[in-house]
Order: C-alpha cells, then structure tokens, then sequence
C-alpha cells in the first residue's frame, strides 16, 4: 500500500506532463503549418496559440519543478532507509555475538556460579534488547498498514509513565531516580496500547540521548478543558531549531549512521507522531536553547475529571 501511494504522484505527473508536451507539438505544427499557408495573419487566430502555447511551457516547466523536488525527496528516503537497514543490522548483530560469545564460553569451560548468574544476567539483557528492537519494528508494521481503531478504556496515566520510566531505566541499566515524574493521579479514558507505544518511545529517547549520565523529567498538567499536557525534558545536548520538524519523519536519525554510538532505528518519534494522531492528540519539540536539552511536549484529551468528595 505504501509503494503504490509513492508511485502514483510521480506517475500521475509524468503522464500529464506527456500529454502536455504532445498538445504543445500540435500547437507548434498547428502554427507552423497557418503560417506556411498564410492564414496566421488573423490576430485572433495568432493569440490563441501564443497563449496556449505560453500556458503549455510553463505547465510544462512546473511539471519539470514538480518532478524535480519529488526526485530529491526519494533520494532523502532513499538514503535513510539505508541508514535504517545499518542500525538494523547492527541492533540484532550485537546481542546476537554477545550472546554467541556467552554460550560458547559456558559450553567449552566450567564456571563457577557467580559467572553464572552475571552470564545470564548479561543474556538476559541481550534477549531483552532484541525483544525491544522486534516490538519496535512490529509497531511500526501495524502503522504503516493503518492502525486499526481499538475500544477506549479506563488507565492511570501516572502509573503508566511510571512504569514505562523504570522499564526505560532497567533496559539500559541506570538507577530509577534517572527517569523523575511530577504527576497527580490522573485518570483518563484511552487506548492503552497507543499510549504505552507512545510514552515508551519519547522517554527511550530521552534517556538515549540525554547527558552523561542522563536525566529525565516528566511533567504532567491538567488543563481545565480536560486536556493533559506531558512534557518530558532530558538534559542533552538538544536538536537544532531547523532539525526539529524533520525528526518525526520515518527514519530520520541525525547525523551518519555509521558514526553514531547510540542505538536506534529512525522509527521511535515516528510512531510517536502517527500514534498521537490516531488518538486525537498533538506533540511538538518545545524550544529551547542548544545545549540544554530537548523538550517534547504530548497533548492529549480525555481526561476523566475525580469522582467528588462526597460531603
């Protein structure tokens, strides 16, 4: 579905654009023909086709435009998929080795137990890194197929950014207090699914390209139109102002891929947008100064208001 969608504008272009430059031939030979016989005295009949023909160049020249930006924008798609295709081999060929490495080693001497433990422990990361990346790009298959409307329920949006902080922490094995959350109990009625893809991708994030050592801060406000805004704020070194609406694109990963010592596959602010949209909601890149991190900013509606306090 998606190829089809990226073919049918450069095709539709190419075709109005043949039909254009064969009616331009005919005006060409039309004129050329009046005036060979003698009958293009008429300063109607020389209008016409001036105008026609000076409507068909330009078209033309706009088509030639059209196709020429759409050609640029393939190539830029062209090469972050290949930047794509090496993070993605990267992500599965290192805890692949690593875990080789751990087995073979186990399978050829004796350990004793506390090698043991600290072996599956490291295996068990492993596993649990390719079981991120495998998730990762299953939710981006079922977006790209379109994200089948699922029934809203009752969540705890507190508790859902707590959890989706500390399993942030486990995954690259940093103390809790690195993901901190500012939060009342707030209820809201939503898809569970969707907001967990969400806030899991934009507070990865934040922990992968926060400082040395990273710190995350989630805030979350009530708006009395019942609207929450969660703002989440890393201390790293930030995204360039004219960077910051190219970042939620598929792919997108700043900088060579080849160079780039943090993980990743280009897809995470991508679902972060497409998701938000499904559910109705917004995000944005709040602006700050270089340097002093970056903030993401998700609003979203239906939050449930507190049952009252009964008197």
């Amino acid at each position: 579905m998606l190829e089809r969608r990226s073919l049918r504008a450069p095709i539709t272009l190419g075709v109005v654009m043949i039909v254009m430059v064969v009616i331009l031939a005919a005006v060409w030979i039309l004129g050329n023909v009046l005036a060979a016989t003698g009958n293009l005295g008429s300063r109607a009949v020389f209008g016409t086709i001036l105008a026609t023909g000076t409507l068909l160049i330009a078209g033309v020249l706009a088509g030639v435009i059209a196709y020429l930006t759409l050609t640029v924008k393939a190539f830029n798609l062209n090469r972050r998929q290949s930047n794509f295709i090496d993070a993605v081999t990267h992500e599965l060929k290192s805890p692949i080795a690593s875990l080789k490495l751990y087995l073979q080693t186990m399978a050829r001497r004796t350990v004793d137990e506390q090698q043991q433990q600290d072996f599956h422990q490291f295996m068990l990361e492993d596993v649990e890194r390719l079981d991120s990346l495998i998730n990762h790009l299953l939710d981006a298959a079922r977006i790209e197929r379109g994200i089948e409307p699922a029934d809203d329920e009752l969540l705890r949006l507190d508790e859902l950014l707590t959890k989706c902080g500390s399993a942030a922490c486990m995954r690259y094995r940093l103390p809790p207090e690195t993901v901190k959350l500012e939060s009342e109990p707030v209820t809201m009625l939503s898809q569970l699914i969707q907001l967990e893809i969400l806030f899991r991708n934009l507070i990865d994030n934040a922990v992968k390209y926060g400082g040395k050592p990273p710190e995350v801060l989630i805030s979350v406000k009530v708006d009395p139109d019942r609207k929450v805004r969660v703002s989440i704020t890393d201390n790293g070194a930030g995204i360039p102002a004219n960077q910051r609406r190219k970042v939620f694109g598929r792919f997108v990963r700043l900088g060579n891929e080849l160079e780039r010592s943090t993980p990743g596959t280009g897809l995470g602010l991508y679902l972060v947008r497409t998701v938000t949209k499904s559910i109705g909601g917004s995000v944005r890149v709040c602006d700050r100064t270089e340097g002093t991190g970056t903030e993401f900013e998700v609003t979203l509606a239906g939050v449930v208001p507190p049952d009252p306090v009964d008197g």
